[in-house]
């Protein structure tokens, strides 16, 4: 079995090595929408994967980035895999990347995904690596690289969900909080667009003819607001409001972004209920309305399996000198896909970052090694 002070040896003499990492694939833009871009960093972590002499598995996709998989042998776990999880995907446009690429400014690098989360990435690229080179985990490591989180894992929810059914624990490598803290909860998410349809007529000349959609989108709005129940933790945000077909035109048509987030998985159906029920009643009459999901996250939910692993980790972290506690957010990840169907999981994992989906993104450098160390140890301590 791998000694702990040689995975830690291990990864020290590798930060170098991490930060060019780094900065080759913050430097390609990998936006959601961008399937060249993301199979891109994928190609640059396969590569990797290959030059440690650690098998990859594409699992293709046609309308996204493809899904990456590597392995590390393990012998112990009756076999069920530890997985490191993390997306290639970021939010920002093609461009990018060229627009600000990679940099380092008192201690902290900056870039296009550079904490959210391609440092990530990079750290359980060379945790995986340390073990294999070293001589194995104790059980077999699996690293899923996945393309399409910032959208909600249209395409590879299926491959996550399958791949945490059979696990051990999944560590998911988002950006460790500003705090230093690791996520323990989150919100689950359900984004939606409600259309509503009406019937144009011209504004001056005919006024009487026309249905507005948008008086009837304006009703809803209204009341989708009574949705929101912060003391339980249930928050409603209509995000996005378009519509109508000129200023003297009554509106045939308007459409409303809905933001969904909840705590519990029971409280998703009670709120979901509310909606539909504002969506289907029309005060405008002759309008009408459509609901339709666009992206799903499911909540993060720590149960007692999911305590033990965060409890191991923090004993790691806590060895080398960090003190770590878990912290609940309102943000939604693909560690929520891997709660719901049983698996232990930790969440933001990776090295320590801010101000993520922002032109200020940042990485604090200094805790790359650390935060790598303290996986390893707290995959190592796994029996």
């Amino acid at each position: 079995m791998t000694r702990p002070d040689a995975l830690l040896a291990w990864l020290a003499a590798r930060e170098g090595a991490m930060i060019a990492l780094l900065e080759e694939v913050v430097n390609l833009d990998s936006g959601s929408y961008d399937k060249a871009g993301v199979d891109a960093v994928g190609e640059r972590f396969a590569q990797f994967f290959a030059e440690q002499g650690i098998p990859v598995e594409r699992r293709r996709n046609e309308g996204f980035g493809d899904a990456f998989l590597a392995s590390v042998a393990g012998p112990g776990g009756a076999n069920r895999p530890i997985v490191l999880m993390g997306h290639r995907d970021t939010v920002f446009p093609e461009g990018e990347a060229g627009r600000r690429p990679f940099r380092i400014e008192n201690g902290r690098a900056y870039g296009p995904g550079v904490a959210d989360m391609k440092a990530g990435l990079v750290m359980n690229a060379f945790v995986a690596a340390a073990f294999h080179a070293l001589g194995g985990a104790p059980a077999p490591l699996t690293v899923l690289l996945t393309s399409d989180e910032e959208i909600g894992s249209p395409a590879c929810r299926p491959v996550i969900e399958e791949t945490a059914r059979g696990a051990r624990a999944v560590f998911n490598a988002e950006p460790g909080r500003p705090t230093g803290n690791v996520v323990t909860g989150r919100k689950g998410g359900v984004f939606m667009e409600c259309a509503v349809t009406g019937r144009a007529a011209h504004s001056g000349g005919n006024f009487q003819a026309g249905i507005s959609a948008i008086n009837e989108i304006a009703h809803k709005i209204v009341a989708l607001k009574d949705v929101t129940d912060l003391d339980a933790g249930i928050t409603l945000n209509v995000g996005l409001v378009s519509g109508g077909q000129s200023v003297n035109t009554v509106a045939p048509w308007a459409r409303i972004g809905i933001d969904l987030r909840y705590v519990e998985p029971p409280q998703r159906e009670a709120a979901m209920a509310r909606v539909r029920a504002i969506v289907d009643h029309a005060t405008v009459e002759g309008t009408h309305a459509e609901l339709v999901v666009k992206g799903e996250f499911l909540p993060l939910v720590q149960d007692e399996a999911s305590h033990a692993l965060f409890a191991g980790y923090r004993e790691a972290m806590g060895s080398l000198g960090h003190a770590v506690e878990g912290e609940f957010s309102g943000g939604c990840a693909d560690s929520g896909f891997t709660s719901a169907v049983g698996c232990p999981t930790l969440c933001s994992t990776g090295p320590v970052g801010g101000l993520a989906h922002s032109p200020e993104e940042y990485l604090e450098l200094g805790s790359v090694v650390p935060r790598a160390q303290g996986l390893a140890l707290a995959i190592a301590g796994l029996r």
